[in-house]
């Protein structure tokens, strides 16, 4: 397991939007109020104001019968367009596709993630594709022919025409996605070889923080870096000291399954100094610790799975190696605030065992494959609404061809390269920035291999960390849409968490949904409703 799922935080992340709504919206203002005034004089504020007024004038005017006429229509008008012509490619594709994926020779879990990958993509390619073309030719296409005028001669506002558009386009999308979201689990269940259909399962994990200690038992913040490039995992070293201490939150009976029994999974990695034992793999061992009653209790032997995990089933009533006494792993060992501290320890002496953050965790009582199924259907929906909102905006202010490279170009971003704008935006890429990575290209010099000192350099790095900040502005503007990407989760067996996946994915849809309209309805209301 390769992501680390955080908890998402809405409130700091609510801060970061009334920044950028009210940076942008003053920037817009600044712009509206200037080019009035440029364009009539002083009079010019009296027209810019009068526009403003007429906004919240639409807005509290709003008429629930007429955006749901408009968005019928929308839905009905799409429908004629031939958009459920997406169906036969989605046909065509679920009819011979078991021909290319399916291999009895794979393993299990690999049989169901292969399935579960090819399901998802599909789901969000052909229905993203649909829904992009026909967001943001939907206007245009009215303009052109001008349909548009029988609209605007009635009495609906043009802030009603948003949104019977972004209203009729969403339900279209739900229509689609549902119908082939359906055919999907159907041919999943069918598709996966029966010896794998226990895989399908959806894991709910309890995760902990984690902690080192260093071969002394001093604390530290890593592990021992064996020269792995991928710093994802630290290694402890074995036959000493060395700790990993994970503390999980939250548990209690309700954590335990129907034996009475807690389900410890883990996926450790091992790294070998020497040859070591052949016939076995490295020794580990699982140390329980309640700080509060300074109790240890150390748990038996085992084996790490390598690239598989394993899952340890430990009994509630805990019986040390050698000991008479047992121990209650709920009322002994879990402290006062409920949290459960674990120590894992390497036994092998001159070997390094490498751990991460998700690679322990409880595994309590799994949901039924539908409902992570049906978390990551609903992040496809959301995408889908955000690149509704998006191309119906875009579509009131250039042409359908323009408008549909637009909101391509910002799905591309916003899910291929936004890590990569992260690291730019926030300095950390290696290289420097844009005029240090020319110097750099010039110079025949390596992103390691530092810039010489100097007045020219300094100005460099000066007008490099500008373009970063407006780079973070940029950022900060552009959607993220790894968010709604939540296949892997599933297609590793894991629940779709609420808080790391499905609650980003609403913010996100919600936080681009005002702005956009806003954007949508003066573009709609000040521009000529003409072909050009």
């Amino acid at each position: 397991m390769s992501f680390d799922p955080v908890a998402f935080s809405l409130w700091p992340a609510v801060l970061v939007w009334l920044q950028v709504v009210g940076v942008s919206l003053a920037l817009a203002l600044v712009v509206g109020f200037g080019g009035a005034v440029a364009s009539h004089g002083f009079r010019g504020f009296g027209v810019a104001f009068g526009e403003i007024v007429a906004g919240f004038r639409d807005l509290f005017s709003l008429s629930l019968g007429r955006i749901y006429a408009l968005a019928k229509l929308t839905f009905l008008e799409a429908i004629r367009r031939k958009a459920l012509l997406v169906f036969v490619v989605f046909a065509i594709l679920f009819m011979f596709a078991g021909w290319f994926i399916t291999d009895t020779g794979q393993k299990a879990a690999l049989q169901v993630k292969v399935h579960v990958i090819f399901v998802t993509w599909t789901l969000s390619t052909l229905s993203l594709v649909v829904v992009m073309l026909l967001a943001c030719w939907g206007i245009p296409e009215d303009i052109r022919v001008r349909s548009i005028h029988t609209v605007v001669t009635k009495p609906a506002r043009r802030l009603e025409i948003v949104l019977g558009r972004i209203l009729g386009f969403s339900g279209i999308a739900t229509v689609v996605l549902a119908v082939m979201a359906s055919v999907g689990y159907v041919w999943l269940n069918r598709q996966v070889p029966p010896e794998s259909q226990s895989e399908l399962t959806c894991r709910r994990p309890i995760y902990g923080a984690i902690s080192f200690l260093d071969r002394t038992g001093d604390p530290a913040k890593f592990g021992i870096n064996v020269g792995d490039t991928w710093m994802f995992r630290s290694y402890i070293e074995g036959s000493s000291k060395a700790r990993a201490i994970w503390n999980f939150p939250g548990v209690s009976a309700s954590s335990l399954d129907a034996d009475e029994n807690l389900q410890l999974e883990s996926r450790f990695q091992a790294f070998r100094s020497h040859k070591g034992t052949m016939d076995r793999q490295l020794l580990y061992r699982f140390e329980f610790v309640n700080p509060e009653k300074e109790l240890r209790v150390p748990y038996k032997l085992m084996e790490v799975a390598e690239f598989i995990g394993s899952t340890e089933t430990v009994p509630r009533k805990i019986r040390p190696d050698g000991g008479v006494k047992e121990y209650d792993l709920i009322n002994d060992l879990v402290d006062s605030k409920g949290n459960l501290q674990v120590e894992v320890s390497c036994v092998d002496p001159g070997q390094y065992l490498g751990m991460a953050r998700p690679d322990l965790f409880i595994r309590t009582p799994d949901a039924p494959f539908l409902a992570g199924y049906f978390k990551s259907v609903v992040g496809i929906w959301l995408m889908l609404l955000l690149v509704v909102i998006l191309g119906v905006s875009a579509s009131t202010f250039v042409k359908g061809p323009v408008a549909t490279l637009l909101t391509f170009c910002i799905v591309v971003i916003g899910q291929v390269f936004r890590e990569l704008l992260d690291k730019v935006a926030k300095g950390t890429q290696e290289g420097g920035g844009l005029f240090e990575s020319i110097y750099r290209l010039i110079a025949h010099m390596n992103p390691t291999t530092p810039v010489p000192d100097g007045l020219a350099t300094q100005v460099m790095k000066t007008v490099d960390r500008g373009l970063e900040n407006l780079l973070w502005v940029f950022r900060q503007i552009l959607p993220d849409f790894s968010y709604f990407n939540m296949a892997p989760y599933i297609a590793n067996g894991f629940d779709v968490p609420f808080d790391a996946a499905v609650l980003p994915s609403i913010v996100v849809v919600m936080a681009y949904f005002i702005p956009c309209v806003i954007i949508a309805y003066y573009s709609l209301r000040l521009r000529e409703l003409e072909a050009k």
